[in-house]
């Protein structure tokens, strides 16, 4: 016992974890023949004469280093067992059932590493991915703790079923609404295919009706199969969707060619109605129009500058809608599905420049929007959603190429020595109508650099470069704006056909009573009748 009170703190903790070579200068060992310390020395009392006394700071700094020694050993300890454990389990059966299945889904993954950098192994880049998510979830989680009132978004408003209807040849009924002239007066006719998240309400937002008077214009916007008031179509392609604008076409009595409008996503369905039923188009007018993100026509550089305008959010959303779109249910209804207001960049996904921001922060537009993702939603099923946004980046079942293509026609050897000499005219085939593509040069939604490829693919398309303009600021609710493009579309206003006369300006049937004239006229008739018996 003698010996052990002797004994400090740092050579008892020195016992239990043996010689690990660290040595405190307060520490030292007591010389083999000192004396027996005094009862009550050591950490509280006085040290053995002749040493030097052990200050707080030291006996703390001793004790942090004995601690993380003692960890550091017992880490060591814990990563041999861990490595004994494992060692072999390659050969188990646990092992051999789980490496077909982790293989296929590594292989089925592995296009994520096109995002990684060259120099970097994806196995640890993935492993240190998955950390920072978790630790970020945890972070979030530990966040969302706050007892801060929040104010609750607001619920949709419904309103009932108010559409006008037709019935399609396969059954379907198909939702539309109209806009400007009657049918009989139309000058021009124009069929609008509304955009993702959207109805027919929405058309060309804020255009007034006086314009359309003026230009004597017609426009009919129509619920996409299982948005607004239309019955859903599961089996829908681009090429059902053009048949389904002709067929709204004579339905409402357009005897005559139609414009087509394609604004954002509505652009997809505009270009299939250049491709799939161009003898009844007359031109089309796009804003922004949507391209395949992933056609096969498109250049590494072309992808590049699309992809890097978009939000890491939306890139999530193309990468789910191509290879998982049965997880967008899981989005969708965390969105506009459940039942709240929102905001469009958050439920779309969208980054906005500066005019964007501003329009969207108006109150005529939140009114617009409000209204119109309710009338979009009001089926609540999110299927419809899912086709929409495979339909965006799947093969469409042609490419922008097709809607203009050169003529090809068989030559002789002479034809074909002289065409080599000699620049001859092109020749084109397929929609040979005006295509006019409005662009925004600040548009972060459709980048420019997605209308740069669709001129390339349809060389007879006249773009219009909008700059300082977003994605909405030209488009929604802008009364010139819309003037310059019906100017662009349909020249000097004309007004409608057969216009109908002002009040004022209806003749009144003459009677017998009022007419002074019509009495006089009668009298000569009878006087040359009366010559004419006497001469016979």
């Amino acid at each position: 016992m003698a010996a052990a009170t002797t004994m400090t703190w740092h050579e008892e903790l020195a016992t239990l974890v043996g010689d690990t070579g660290v040595r405190l200068p307060a520490a030292a060992a007591p010389a083999p023949n000192s004396g027996a310390a005094a009862v009550g020395g050591g950490w509280y009392g006085e040290e053995e004469e002749g040493k030097v006394e052990e200050g707080w700071a030291q006996q703390a700094r001793g004790f942090a280093e004995s601690t993380a020694e003692m960890l550091r050993e017992l880490g060591l300890g814990v990563w041999d067992v861990a490595a004994q454990s494992l060692a072999g389990a390659e050969d188990s059966e646990l092992a051999r059932r789980l490496r077909r299945p982790a293989a296929a889904a590594g292989k089925r993954l592995s296009f994520m590493n096109e995002y990684l950098p060259e120099d970097r192994d994806p196995v640890r880049c993935w492993a240190v991915v998955a950390a920072v998510a978790f630790v970020a979830l945890l972070v979030l989680g530990v966040g969302s703790g706050d007892d801060t009132p929040v104010e609750q978004p607001k619920k949709l408003y419904i309103s009932p079923p108010n559409a006008k209807r037709f019935q399609l040849p396969d059954g379907r009924h198909l939702a539309y609404e109209e806009k400007g002239i009657s049918a009989g007066r139309a000058r021009f006719s124009l069929v609008a295919p509304h955009s993702f998240l959207s109805s027919r309400l929405a058309g060309i937002p804020g255009i007034s009706s006086s314009l359309l008077e003026e230009f004597g214009a017609r426009l009919v916007t129509y619920d996409l199969p299982g948005f607004g008031e239309s019955d859903p179509h599961p089996g829908r392609n681009l090429n059902s969707s053009a048949l389904d604008m002709l067929h709204l076409a004579d339905a409402l009595g357009i005897v005559d060619k139609f414009w087509v409008v394609g604004y954002s996503g509505g652009g997809m369905h505009a270009w299939s109605a250049l491709r799939y039923i161009p003898d009844r188009v007359a031109g089309a007018a796009m804003f922004a129009p949507m391209v395949n993100p992933y056609d096969s026509k498109m250049t590494k550089d072309e992808k590049r500058k699309i992809w890097d305008r978009w939000s890491t959010k939306r890139k999530l959303m193309h990468i789910l809608a191509r290879r998982f779109p049965s997880l967008l249910r899981l989005f969708y209804h965390r969105s506009f599905l459940s039942g709240k207001q929102g905001q469009p960049e958050s439920w779309l996904s969208l980054s906005t420049g500066k005019r964007d921001k501003t329009l969207l922060e108006a109150p005529m537009f939140n009114a617009f929007w409000e209204k119109d993702v309710a009338e979009s939603v009001r089926q609540g099923d999110a299927q419809p959603f899912v086709e929409e946004a495979v339909l965006q980046v799947s093969d469409w079942g042609f490419s922008l190429s097709d809607i203009q293509m050169q003529k090809k026609e068989d030559q002789g050897v002479f034809e074909f020595i002289k065409s080599l000499f000699s620049q001859a005219e092109r020749e084109w085939v397929g929609f040979l109508g005006p295509i006019h593509i409005w662009q925004g040069m600040d548009d972060r939604v459709v980048p420019p650099s997605a209308t740069e490829f669709a001129r390339r693919m349809v060389p007879g398309a006249t773009v219009h470069k909008l700059l300082d303009e977003g994605h909405f600021s030209y488009f929604c609710f802008c009364d010139e704006c819309h003037r310059q493009i019906f100017s662009t579309l349909f020249g000097t206003p004309q007004g409608p056909l057969n216009p109908v006369p002002e009040p004022s300006e209806v003749a009144r049937e003459p009677t017998e009573e009022t007419s002074p004239a019509y009495e006089e006229e009668e009298e000569e008739v009878a006087e040359q009748e009366q010559e004419t018996s006497g001469l016979a």
